[in-house]
């Protein structure tokens, strides 16, 4: 069994237009990607789509902290909601 303990590994991708680089450990880029595929749409639009909800909190995270919170709660809902 692989570990889910490693470092963040960091990669990059475009949102409206512009590249940032994100960190995050392997299993929530594996996470992001299978999301991304259930909701039909590419990774970067995935990740633009988290950013826009981030940006609208009144005590916004930074991304990467945004998708792990948004990875977590999809995960909830999912066992919520089977």
């Amino acid at each position: 069994m692989n570990t889910p303990y490693h470092p963040p590994v960091k990669r990059s991708v475009e949102i409206a237009g512009h590249k940032t680089s994100i960190s995050l450990e392997p299993l929530f880029w594996d996470m992001l990607r299978d999301a991304a595929i259930r909701e039909g749409l590419p990774l970067n639009a995935l990740v633009a789509k988290i950013d826009a909800e981030r940006i609208a909190a009144d005590n916004p995270p930074g991304l990467a902290g945004a998708i792990r919170l948004w990875l977590v709660s999809e995960a909830r809902s999912e066992r919520a909601h089977p």
